[in-house]
């Protein structure tokens, strides 16, 4: 009988057990970034923006010129001609100037803000009345306000965003240093399986898990090895994770966790070295016969050979320490949720995590109802028609119709 821990105590185990990465970097272009995570600080090369800019349609001012300027009592300027976009000012603006200046427009050598159109009124081609002051710095960016040369854009082990390739491009980096991804493989065990493209016989059925497990470990950040379908012999299964414990950062073994063939793959994993098996069953449904543990530095998880099982387990438990693995052990993984209310009781045992799959109506009040998909557990379109899932506490006995909730969106 294997011990049973918790949801908390398994994850803090399995993140805790990878240390002393070595990430090997490699350089990308910016349309090849997102997602991945720096290997160095990347600093910017020049200052951003490389001159000072209007920000609002108007005029390009000296801000003592307008003090004291009101509806009653305007402040009037000369009108000098306007900025083009994409251009240099011709000549500097002096005492008692001004300059028309679009969105984004070069402020020119003298100005120091600028006075927006509706606070102003061109009386002919050229006077300005002005009946509003504006303070130095007002409506403009000035040069290098954004970044300094050699100033920070992004820290070490920053997963790259769109906003951030829009800062590297600001700052004209065109290519960055990343981690490499880890190397996460995938091993489906069991008598029964065929591959997709097969037509199974009486007993026999596809192999799901192959597929869906290396989709969800693309959208981790990572790359998957497809290692196919291994019959359910310890020594078969040995030589197959031996044979990609090379190249992989990562394996997972679908099937061999369940009671009757689980003994394979914990013994399979402590047969590979220490520590072995570090984890043979977590208090959740569905995922209570995962198993998970080391040889030498190379995680392991032994997941369900069912596919609804094997996913629900993938996202609690194998994302984080991909991220981990793919350098992110400061950032904390927050999924999308919503608030709904459930639109039926929904029972739970104390004493374990259940996470139910559910569907979202949204209601005439805009809120949301989350509908549960109930279905054995073996179904996998029973995660097709989920949205997401919500969580039911070990101390709760279930749901009551109504009470609010939050759905972790798929």
């Amino acid at each position: 009988m294997f011990e049973v821990v918790t949801v908390k105590e398994a994850l803090h185990k399995i993140i805790n057990s990878v240390i002393d990465m070595d990430n090997e970097m490699e350089e990308v272009n910016l349309l090849q970034a997102l997602n991945r995570v720096t290997g160095e600080e990347v600093v910017s090369p020049e200052l951003v923006p490389h001159f000072s800019r209007s920000t609002m349609d108007g005029f390009a001012v000296r801000a003592e010129d307008t003090f004291g300027a009101s509806e009653s009592m305007p402040a009037f300027l000369d009108i000098k001609g306007e900025i083009n976009m994409g251009e240099e000012p011709g000549e500097d603006l002096k005492a008692g100037e001004t300059m028309k200046i679009a969105t984004g427009g070069m402020l020119p050598p003298g100005a120091d803000s600028v006075l927006m159109l509706e606070h102003a009124e061109e009386l002919d081609e050229k006077m300005l009345a002005c009946y509003q002051p504006v303070a130095p710095g007002e409506n403009v960016i000035l040069e290098g306000e954004d970044l300094k040369e050699g100033e920070g854009v992004l820290g070490k082990n920053h997963r790259i965003r769109s906003q951030d390739i829009g800062a590297l491009a600001a700052a004209g980096i065109t290519r960055v240093k990343v981690l490499a991804p880890p190397r996460v493989a995938v091993i489906s065990t069991g008598d029964e399986l065929v591959s997709p493209g097969e037509k199974p016989k009486p007993g026999q059925i596809r192999d799901v898990n192959s597929f869906a497990l290396a989709a969800a470990i693309q959208s981790a950040g990572a790359f998957p090895i497809l290692c196919g379908i291994v019959r359910d012999e310890k020594s078969l299964l040995r030589e197959a994770v031996e044979g990609v414990r090379e190249e992989a950062s990562l394996i997972l073994i679908s099937g061999g966790s369940s009671v009757g063939t689980r003994d394979v793959t914990a013994k399979v994993i402590d047969e590979l070295g220490e520590p072995g098996v570090l984890i043979h069953g977590i208090s959740i449904r569905p995922g209570k016969p995962t198993i998970y543990g080391m040889a030498g530095k190379t995680p392991i998880f032994g997941l369900s050979g069912n596919p609804v099982s094997a996913l629900v387990t993938f996202d609690i438990f194998v994302t984080p320490l991909i991220y981990r693995l793919r350098g992110l052990e400061r950032e904390e993984i927050i999924p999308s949720r919503v608030k709904a209310r459930v639109s039926r009781n929904i029972p739970s045992s104390q004493g374990r995590e259940d996470y139910v799959r559910v569907k979202l109506e949204k209601e005439e009040s805009g809120e949301y109802k989350a509908v549960p998909v109930f279905g054995k557990s073996g179904l996998i379109t029973t995660l097709v028609d989920a949205r997401g899932v919500i969580c039911i506490s070990q101390n709760k006995e279930g749901l009551e119709e109504g009470e609010e909730v939050e759905v972790i969106l798929y």
